[in-house]
C-alpha cells in the first residue's frame, strides 16, 4: 500500500480550491455584466475562467436532474426515491409521479463502480424511462463509509445486485453497464442455481468484460502486466483523516480518472482547446457542452481496496468466471445454470476498453438457454461510451434493448404504446436491421415461442 499518495492529492486538491472558487466567482460576475462579457477581452477572460474551474475534481455525486420525462407525448414528473439502502449503496427509484399509474416493466440498472458515480448513466436512465420503470444502483463513495460499516469487495457487490432484484420483485429485469456485468451474470447464475422466485425476466450486458482473453485491449494488457501484489502496494492508499471513511484502504478515483484520461491525452487535450477557443470566439454552445461533459467526467468516487483488488485478480488476471472457477461467498457460478433468464449482449465496434468477443462470451457460458432468448448485438461506429449514451444509443442500441424487455415482461404491459413507439423508431428499417437471436430467422423465432408455449402448458 502507498500511504502517501491520498494525502498528497488531498493536499494538492485544497491548495487549488481557491483559485477554483475565484474563478467560478469571476464567471458569476461576468454573467452579471454582460456587456462587458460580450467583448473579446470579456469572453477570454471567461474561457480562462471555465478552464481554471476544471482545474480539480470533486467528489460528490452530481444530481441526475430527471424531474420529467415525456411519456408518449404526455410530460410526467418524475421523482427520486430510495427503495433500499445500505452503507456503500442505494436503491435508486425514478417514481413516475401519480398522474400516470400505466404498468411498465421493472429495469434494475447496475451501474459501474469504475471511478464515476452512477450519474454518469444520466442520459441512459433519461431515454429508459419514457417506457420503463427505472431503478438504479447508486454506489456511494467510500471514502465517505465509515470502517464500522465493514468490508465491500466482489462478493458484496454480487449479493447487492441479488437483494435489491429481490426488493424489486419477481420478473423485473436487469441491465448491467460495463464493469458489473460480470457482478450481473454471477448473480443471476447463483438465484437460478437456488430457483430463487425472482429470477430477473431478462439480462442485458452491455460492454462488458465477461472474458478479457478475447480481442484483449491495453486496459486488459495493463492488469495482467504485473502480478497482484503489485496493485496492492502501488495502487491502494488509505482515505485521509477528515473524512468519514478515513483510514479505509481504497484504490483512489483520482488514480482511475489518470489512467483513463492518459489513454487518450492528446484527445482530452484538444478537447480543452476547443473549449477555450469556442468560447473565446463567442460560440458558447459548444464550449458549454465540453465543459458539462467534464464537469460529470471529473466528478470521481474511490473504490474500496477489497473490490478493486479482487475484480483484478478474478475477471482480468485469472479469467475465473470463463474459466468456470469463479466463487462467491463459497459457491461457484454456473452459468450453465440459467435457463429462464432472456439474455442480451451488446458491443460496441470502437469498443477501446471492452473489445468486441468479451460480452459475446456470455452467450456460450448460458449454453442451456434456448437459442431465442439469447440475442447479440454489435453497434458499429461507436466506442465504449457510445454504447449506452449518445444518438446512436438512443436510435439503434436503445430499440433492440426494449424489444428483449417487452418481448420477455412477464406483466401485462399496454400493446398500443409499445407498438407505437416501436414503429416510429424502426419503421424505415429493413428485415436484415432488425436484431434476431443469432441463426434464428423471424420465423424460427415464431416457432420457438410456439414450443415454450406448449412446454409451459405441459409444466402447468
Amino acid at each position: 500500500m502507498n500511504p502517501f499518495a491520498y494525502p498528497a492529492y488531498q493536499a494538492f486538491a485544497n491548495l487549488m480550491l481557491p483559485l477554483r472558487h475565484n474563478a467560478s466567482l469571476l464567471r458569476g460576475a461576468l454573467d452579471a455584466w454582460p456587456d462587458y462579457a460580450g467583448t473579446p477581452h470579456g469572453r477570454t477572460l471567461r474561457a480562462s475562467a471555465d478552464l481554471l474551474s476544471l482545474a480539480g475534481l470533486t467528489h460528490a455525486r452530481p444530481r441526475f436532474g430527471i424531474d420529467s420525462v415525456d411519456v408518449f407525448g404526455q410530460a410526467v414528473d418524475v421523482v427520486e426515491e430510495a427503495a433500499q439502502s445500505t452503507p456503500f449503496c442505494t436503491l435508486l427509484h425514478f417514481r413516475k409521479r401519480a398522474s400516470y399509474d400505466v404498468p411498465q416493466p421493472r429495469v434494475l440498472m447496475i451501474a459501474p463502480m469504475s471511478g464515476h458515480f452512477a450519474t454518469l448513466l444520466r442520459g441512459t436512465v433519461r431515454t429508459m424511462l419514457a417506457e420503463h420503470d427505472v431503478y438504479i444502483t447508486d454506489w456511494h463513495n467510500p471514502r465517505d463509509v465509515p470502517l464500522s460499516a465493514g468490508r465491500f469487495g466482489f462478493d458484496e457487490f454480487v449479493q447487492h445486485v441479488i437483494d435489491f432484484t429481490e426488493t424489486i420483485g419477481a420478473g423485473a429485469h436487469l441491465l448491467a453497464v460495463c464493469q458489473p456485468t460480470v457482478a450481473a451474470l454471477a448473480a443471476v447464475a447463483l438465484m437460478a442455481a437456488d430457483d430463487h422466485p425472482a429470477q430477473p425476466a431478462s439480462m442485458t450486458l452491455m460492454a462488458g468484460p465477461i472474458d478479457t482473453r478475447v480481442n484483449p485491449t491495453r486496459v486488459n494488457e495493463l492488469a495482467k502486466s504485473k502480478p497482484i501484489e503489485w496493485f496492492e502496494k502501488n495502487m491502494i492508499s488509505s482515505v485521509p483523516v477528515g473524512f468519514q471513511g478515513a483510514f479505509r484502504r481504497v484504490y483512489p478515483g483520482f488514480v482511475q480518472l489518470n489512467a483513463f484520461m492518459s489513454m487518450n491525452a492528446g484527445r482530452h487535450m484538444e478537447a480543452f482547446e476547443t473549449m477555450y477557443h469556442e468560447c473565446a470566439k463567442g460560440d458558447p454552445d459548444k464550449a458549454d457542452a465540453i465543459r458539462f461533459f467534464y464537469e460529470e467526467y471529473f466528478a470521481t468516487m474511490d473504490l474500496t481496496a477489497d473490490f478493486y483488488l479482487e475484480t483484478v485478480d478474478t475477471v482480468f488476471q485469472r479469467h475465473a468466471l470463463p474459466l468456470r472457477e469463479l466463487e462467491v461467498k463459497g459457491r461457484r457460478v454456473e452459468p450453465t445454470k440459467i435457463r429462464r433468464t432472456a439474455l442480451l449482449t451488446v458491443e460496441g465496434e470502437r469498443d477501446d476498453i471492452c473489445a468486441v468477443g468479451q460480452t459475446l462470451a456470455a452467450q456460450d457460458m448460458c449454453d442451456r438457454l434456448r437459442p431465442y432468448l439469447k440475442t447479440h448485438h454489435v453497434q458499429t461506429g461507436v466506442g465504449h461510451y457510445g454504447v449506452f449514451n449518445g444518438q446512436r444509443w438512443e436510435q439503434q442500441v436503445y430499440p433492440r434493448i426494449r424489444a428483449v424487455i417487452h418481448d420477455n415482461e412477464p406483466r401485462a404491459v399496454p400493446s398500443g404504446a409499445h407498438g407505437a413507439r416501436v414503429s416510429l423508431t424502426l419503421g424505415a428499417a429493413s428485415a436484415s436491421q432488425v436484431a434476431w437471436p443469432a441463426g434464428t430467422t423471424p420465423a424460427a423465432a415464431e416457432a420457438a415461442d410456439a414450443d415454450q408455449s406448449s412446454d409451459e402448458t405441459a409444466a402447468e
